[in-house]
């Protein structure tokens, strides 16, 4: 397989264009669809063949643990979209955020993390790396101030998420990443609530930027998959061997999905964000709410950060009911189209409570310090008719419907 010579240059074109033909290779049957690669291992034409292959002197598959073409038209097609040299990867978002970190750092290594991380890479920093020998350190991820105390002196890596998982809590990477480089860390990005259309942390000063291809890349609940992208010589020196030697490989047929998952990115990203938009609109003058976070709302206190990095506000509104947890479950189990699941980024809605499902784990304690009340829900906007989501919050919230704005002459 090998690419066309007479398709146009795609990093010059569009990024909806390069969401749908970018990294495409065809064989000799000329298939328009990408195809599909099943298979573990590959033939060699002899024994020579096969030697140089694992010599690395000549170009060749050799052992889908290590690529697979369908694989590698997905990352190809991460590429051209996140504007990376290259990109590698893995059979989830948690292995890529694991192996961005574990093929960087060793024993006495230093970390410096923004507190607002998902459950699971919470756990990582906390609780995995010191059992290698790894320092951890956590800071307030807005706080500018303790990035500058934690980073005052050397530190190896340094891991953030903006938007933060679940309470839209932003980083200013440009600030971040020039401390970070002169401590001598390379940052690493979460970008899943943001998606590369809504902003691009390589060009913000990132090195690193890790997604779990599960949420909106596939966008559609089906399979799971993880990337890390940045520089060639990181990927290929660093990353490359972590990945061949550790396993983490994503399934060829996985690879497929997403890559049909990824055509319809640009659409998707764009109408789930006007909508909640209009649903952050809409909840903040609810009575039956307390308090909103959607980026770029007036009240959000970083607001004219979220405009400097970001496109648009992405599709995940977090708000918060009176009741504390019995408050959260009783709206949370009155709703009839909106589905109550811990994924995000989906064609369906979806709501979750963080204190008992994503971030239970991390402690009281710090979900207090994080700022996740027992009354906060976790929406993620779908691709539903906007006036549907509204009217399923409306009667779940328990207020009649002369109290609510109205989406229907609003809505996209």
């Amino acid at each position: 397989m090998t690419p066309d010579p007479f398709r146009p240059d795609l990093s010059r074109l569009g990024a909806a264009t390069r969401l749908v033909h970018g990294g495409t290779q065809r064989s000799h049957h000329g298939e328009t669809s990408e195809a599909l690669f099943l298979t573990s291992g590959y033939v060699y034409d002899d024994a020579e063949q096969a030697e140089a292959t694992f010599a690395g002197t000549v170009e060749h598959y050799q052992y889908s643990r290590f690529a697979n073409p369908t694989v590698a038209m997905l990352e190809q097609r991460l590429c051209l979209i996140e504007g990376a040299e290259e990109c590698r990867t893995t059979a989830t978002g948690m292995a890529a955020v694991n192996a961005a970190l574990l093929s960087h750092l060793k024993a006495g290594d230093r970390v410096v993390a923004a507190r607002a991380l998902f459950g699971s890479c919470h756990w990582i920093v906390s609780t995995l790396l010191p059992k290698f020998g790894i320092e951890a350190e956590f800071v307030d991820g807005a706080d500018l101030a303790q990035w500058q105390a934690a980073l005052s002196r050397r530190t190896d890596l340094v891991l953030l998420e903006t938007p933060s998982n679940p309470m839209l809590e932003l980083v200013d990477l440009p600030a971040v990443a020039e401390l970070a480089h002169v401590a001598g860390a390379i940052v690493v990005v979460d970008n899943v609530f943001a998606t590369p259309l809504l902003q691009q942390p390589l060009k913000l000063g990132a090195d690193v930027v890790v997604y779990s291809c599960t949420k909106h890349i596939d966008g559609q609940g089906r399979v799971l998959g993880g990337a890390v992208l940045g520089r060639g010589k990181w990927i290929n020196d660093v990353l490359q061997p972590f990945i061949r030697n550790t396993g983490p490989a994503l399934s060829p047929f996985n690879a497929w999905v997403l890559l049909k998952g990824i055509e319809t990115l640009a659409l998707r990203v764009d109408a789930a964000s006007r909508t909640a938009a209009t649903i952050a609109d809409v909840l903040a003058r609810h009575p039956g709410v307390t308090r909103v976070w959607y980026p770029m709302r007036a009240d959000h206190k970083q607001q004219a950060l979220a405009r400097r990095q970001m496109s648009a506000g992405g599709t995940v509104v977090t708000f918060e009911v009176a009741g504390g947890k019995d408050g959260a479950f009783q709206v949370m189990n009155r709703l009839q189209l909106i589905a109550v699941s811990n994924n995000l980024g989906d064609s369906k809605s979806l709501a979750t409570h963080p204190a008992t499902t994503t971030h239970m784990r991390i402690g009281e304690q710090e979900r207090a310090r994080l700022g996740i009340t027992d009354g906060a829900i976790r929406l993620s906007i779908g691709l539903e008719d906007a006036p549907d989501i509204e009217q399923d919050l409306r009667q779940a919230l328990c207020v009649p419907p002369a109290r609510m704005s109205g989406l229907a002459a609003n809505g996209p």
